[in-house]
C-alpha cells in the first residue's frame, strides 16, 4: 500500500526567499506530508499514546506531540556539547526542547543515544532514481534526510524541471531533495557535444536555459570540468552563464577541472567565476589527488579559498571520506578525443594512428585534460569495477594493469578496448589521495560532506552511476565514527555540524539543520558506540549499523535500521522559484 502524501506548497519548504523569510512566525504555519504507519520490530523500544496504528503526524486521545523523543543527548547541529533533554514535534517541526510532561502520539526512548539534526548530503546523485523509487534507503540507513544534487544536472531539460518536481511531490519521495542545474547541459541543448565556443546568439540562448531551471527551483549551476563537453567551457563563458545563476541567489557548485597537480589553478578558476559571476561558489569533493604533492597542495588550496573569503568571495567545499575516487574509465582518455559524441570517440580509438597520438598525451598531457592515471599513481592505481559487459566482468577488481598483463597488451590500450566494449559507462576506482589530505580538509571550518553518490533503485545495489564505492552506503556514518570518534580529527559535535547546520546554512535552506523550536524536524538518532560504516572497497554495498531512528519531517522513515516506507520528504526549491 502506498503511504498517502499530503500535498503542501513548495514555496514554504525551502530556500524561501529573503522577503519571505521575514515573515518569521507565519511560516511555522507551513505543512508538512504526512504517511502510513509501521509498527515498530522486536527489541525497538518505541511507546505509542494507543493500540491503534498512527501515522508519524497525527496525535490523538489527550497527546501534546506528535512524537517526544526522550532522554536523548541532544546535539543542536551548531556545534554545541550535547545537552540531556526531551524533543517534542508537532505538524513536523520541533516544537519543544527541554523537559517535555506532556505525551507523544509516539514517543522514542532515545536514553544513552544521540539526537541530532538530520544529516545533509551537499552532493548527490539521486535525481535519475528518485522519480523511479523515492524511498532512498541506502541515504537514510546512513542517517541522511536531505540530499543536493545535480553534477551533471537534472534528468530532464531547464523546460521539463517544474513536471519533474510536481512528479516527485505527487509520488512522494522520503528524504528531501534540492538539486542544481548544469551549465553543460545548457551547452549541449545548443551546441551538442562538439568542441567550439558559442556565437553571441548560441550563449544567448545558453542563458534563456539556465535562466528558465532557476526560475524552476534549481538550487544554481554545475560544471563537471575533467569530462567532455563540459572541459570545452571556457572559463568567459561559465561566467555569462554564472551571472544568470546569481540573478536568482543561485550558487555555483564545480568538480573543477584540475583535482591533482594543478588544482590550486583550478580553485583559483573557481573563484574568479564566483567573484565576476557574483555568487558564491562550492568545490564539489574537495581533494588532492597527487602523490607529490600529499602534505602539501591541500594547504595551498586553503590559502587560496581562504584568501578569497577574505575579500568578501563566499566560496567554501564538500569532501567525502575516502582515499579511493570513482568514475568512468573513459576518463583516461585525453579529452579532446570525445569532440562529437561517443561514436566520435569510438571511431577515434579505432584508428591506430590516432590511439598512438593517444597514449603519447598520456605521458606528456594534452591541453584542457586531466591525468587521472598519474593521479592514481599510475595503472595500477586504477581497479576497473564495473565493466558493463558481461564477457569482461572476469576482470572486475583488478587492477588495469594487472588486466593488461593477463590480456597482454599496453595499460592503455587494454583500458580504452574495455571502454569500447562497454554496453555502458565502464566504472572504475582510482586510488589517488592520502588520508592525510582528508584530515586536513575535515579539519576547514568551511568544508561540508557529500557522498558523490545517489540512492540506490533496491538496497544492496548500485547507484544511477553504476559505481560500487563504499561512499555510497557509508560515508556519512564513516565521518563520524571513523574521523571523529576513533581518529579524533574533529569533534562529534563538529562532525554533525558539517552534515547539519553548516550545508544547511550553506544552502539557504530555511528552518533545517539544526534543532531549534520551529525549524522542520529532520532528526538522525544515532547509538555512537556502536556506529560502523561497514562498506569497503571489496564489499561497497553493506549498509552501516548504529543509526537507530531517523525522522524527515516529523515522520519516522527509519527505525532500528528498517525503512518504515514512510515518504515524508519535500522538494526543496531554489531561491529563483516562482519568480
Amino acid at each position: 500500500m502506498i503511504p498517502m502524501v499530503r500535498q503542501f506548497s513548495a514555496r514554504r519548504c525551502v530556500a524561501i526567499p529573503r522577503s519571505a523569510r521575514l515573515l518569521g512566525a507565519a511560516l511555522l504555519a507551513a505543512g508538512c506530508a504526512s504517511t502510513r504507519p509501521t509498527p515498530a520490530p522486536s527489541g525497538a523500544v518505541v511507546r505509542q499514546a494507543s493500540s491503534e496504528a498512527l501515522d508519524g503526524s497525527a496525535r490523538v486521545g489527550a497527546a501534546e506531540y506528535d512524537v517526544v523523543i526522550r532522554d536523548g543527548r541532544v546535539l543542536d547541529g551548531m556545534g554545541n556539547p550535547w545537552i540531556l533533554a526531551d524533543v517534542g514535534i508537532r505538524d513536523g517541526r520541533f516544537a519543544r526542547i527541554g523537559k517535555i510532561d506532556g505525551r507523544g502520539a509516539r514517543e522514542i526512548d532515545a536514553k544513552g543515544l544521540y539526537v541530532s539534526p538530520g544529516w545533509i548530503d551537499m552532493m548527490d546523485q539521486s535525481g535519475g532514481v528518485l522519480p523511479r523509487n523515492g524511498l532512498a534507503e541506502n541515504k537514510l540507513r546512513m542517517g541522511v534526510t536531505t540530499a543536493i544534487g545535480g553534477e551533471g544536472g537534472f534528468p530532464t531539460s531547464a523546460s521539463g524541471i517544474p513536471q519533474y518536481f510536481a512528479n516527485l511531490e505527487k509520488q512522494g519521495i522520503s528524504i528531501n531533495f534540492g538539486s542544481y542545474y548544469s551549465a553543460t547541459q545548457a551547452r549541449i541543448a545548443v551546441l551538442k557535444s562538439f568542441n567550439r565556443a558559442p556565437t553571441p546568439d548560441e550563449l544567448a540562448r545558453m542563458r534563456t536555459s539556465v535562466d528558465s531551471a532557476m526560475r524552476a527551483g534549481a538550487m544554481g549551476m554545475t560544471t563537471a570540468l575533467i569530462y567532455p563537453p563540459s572541459s570545452y567551457s571556457t572559463t568567459e563563458e561559465l561566467i555569462e552563464l554564472a551571472k544568470v545563476a546569481a540573478k536568482y541567489g543561485g550558487v555555483y557548485a564545480s568538480h573543477m577541472r584540475d583535482e591533482g597537480r594543478g588544482v590550486v589553478t583550478a580553485v583559483r578558476e573557481l573563484v574568479r567565476i564566483a567573484e565576476e559571476g557574483g555568487l558564491p561558489a562550492e568545490i564539489f569533493h574537495l581533494k588532492a589527488a597527487y602523490r607529490p604533492g600529499w602534505g602539501i597542495l591541500m594547504d595551498s588550496v586553503r590559502q587560496v579559498v581562504e584568501a578569497a573569503r577574505a575579500r568578501n568571495v563566499d566560496v567554501a567545499a564538500d569532501l567525502y571520506v575516502y582515499t579511493a575516487g570513482g568514475t568512468g574509465l573513459e576518463a583516461t582518455i585525453p579529452s579532446w578525443a570525445a569532440d562529437g559524441g561517443r561514436d566520435s570517440l569510438l571511431a577515434r580509438l579505432a584508428d591506430p594512428a590516432t590511439r598512438a597520438r593517444l597514449k603519447r598525451e598520456v605521458q606528456t598531457g594534452s591541453p584542457g585534460w586531466w591525468n587521472i592515471i598519474e593521479a592514481a599513481g599510475g595503472w595500477e592505481g586504477v581497479v576497473l569495477v564495473n565493466a558493463q559487459n558481461p564477457a569482461n566482468t572476469k576482470y572486475q577488481q583488478k587492477s588495469l594493469a594487472q588486466i593488461a598483463r593477463e590480456m597482454g597488451k599496453e595499460p592503455a590500450d587494454a583500458a580504452w578496448d574495455l571502454v569500447a566494449q562497454g554496453r555502458g559507462r565502464v566504472m572504475a576506482i582510482y586510488h589517488m589521495m592520502s588520508e592525510q589530505d582528508i584530515e586536513t580538509a575535515l579539519r576547514f571550518p568551511w568544508t561540508s560532506i557529500g557522498s558523490d553518490a545517489g540512492a540506490a533503485l533496491s538496497p544492496g545495489q548500485v547507484d544511477q552511476t553504476g559505481l560500487p564505492h563504499p561512499r555510497m552506503y557509508g560515508n556519512a556514518v564513516r565521518v563520524v565514527a571513523r574521523y571523529a570518534r576513533d581518529r579524533k580529527v574533529l569533534s562529534v559535535e563538529e562532525a554533525i555540524r558539517k552534515q547539519t547546520s553548516w550545508p544547511a546554512t550553506r544552502m539557504r535552506l530555511a528552518g533545517r539543520g539544526s534543532i531549534k523550536e520551529g525549524n522542520w524536524a529532520d532528526v538522525t538518532i544515532f547509538d555512537l558506540e556502536r556506529l560502523d560504516d561497514k562498506a569497503t572497497y571489496d564489499s561497497p554495498l553493506e549498509s552501516p549499523v548504529g543509526i537507530e531512528f531517523v525522522l524527515v519531517n516529523g515522520t519516522v522513515t527509519i527505525e532500528r535500521g528498517a525503512h518504515t516506507g514512510a515518504r515524508a520528504g519535500k522538494v526543496l526549491y531554489g531561491p529563483g522559484y516562482g519568480r
